[in-house]
């Protein structure tokens, strides 16, 4: 999952795996559906736990946390088709008709997944590694994913406010290979270091800890839907040694990047929370 990196249009990617894995506390940092094409997804939560198959997909709420596995279950290898949702998309269509059945997600919610639905969400994704999809057909067929969802009655909350915490994050995510600093953010944010400090100071951010935890789940969505090494995965998200990139994954997710890389025959775009 991603499982995705923040995008003002959204984006889907092809995730695998050759073993199974739990990846621990994972935050959700966009509004996610994650169909499975083979193996098992589970997450897990307090007094909570959802499976999705063949054939099922999951909506994952923005802001919701979980513990995650992917698991072939006997196959070759686990696959997924995850696709993020901008906040403005999903507020764009707030207004259009709901069937009578309707279901907001909150939280998440699993659903069966029909032909229509799923040539739909496959269309999102580049068809051959290399290929990119421009912004302007990549964002019609994330819509079209949204419309045949709110034809089925599922929709998700669109009333969740981005926090400030969200904001910084989101900024980092970008280019989570710089330095980045109090003084550096506060001038992409247009306010003044104090400020920057103060609004932190008041949700209890940590800058040095923001920035790690960005960095790492960026790695998780890039060994989960990119073809990099494991090595290359850790330059881009500014790690300069291969062991500390990989003994800082392993503390964080509870797994090694080694394991999480399985095999790989997708191109991410624009993603990281992803599935």
């Amino acid at each position: 999952m991603n499982e995705p990196t923040h995008s003002p249009i959204g984006g889907g990617a092809r995730v695998f795996a050759t073993q199974r894995y739990r990846l621990s506390t994972l935050t959700v940092r966009e509004h996610l559906l994650v169909v499975v094409l083979k193996g098992v997804k589970g997450l897990h939560a307090l007094h909570k736990v959802l499976t999705a198959r063949q054939g099922q997909g999951i909506m994952i709420a923005r802001g919701t946390q979980w513990d995650v596995v992917n698991d072939p279950e006997g196959l070759t290898q686990y696959e997924a088709i995850a696709l993020s949702f901008p906040d403005r998309l999903i507020h764009a269509l707030s207004q259009h008709p709901l069937p009578a059945q309707r279901c907001t997600v909150k939280h998440a919610n699993v659903l069966a997944i029909d032909d229509d639905l799923l040539e739909a969400l496959i269309r999102t994704v580049p068809r051959k590694p290399g290929m990119r999809l421009s912004n302007e057909i990549l964002q019609h067929r994330v819509v079209e994913v949204l419309l045949h969802l709110r034809e089925r009655g599922y929709q998700f909350d669109e009333t969740q406010k981005v926090s400030w915490n969200e904001q910084i994050r989101r900024l980092v995510a970008q280019r989570p290979d710089v330095d980045w600093s109090a003084s550096k953010l506060a001038a992409k944010f247009h306010v003044s270091e104090s400020t920057l400090r103060r609004r932190m100071s008041s949700a209890d951010l940590s800058l040095v800890g923001l920035v790690r935890d960005v960095r790492l789940e960026t790695a998780l969505g890039l060994l989960q839907t990119t073809n990099l090494l494991v090595g290359e995965v850790a330059h881009q998200c500014g790690w300069a040694s291969h062991s500390r990139f990989s003994a800082a994954f392993a503390e964080r997710w509870g797994v090694s990047p080694s394991v999480v890389r399985g095999r790989k025959t997708g191109l991410a775009q624009e993603l990281t929370e992803s599935g």
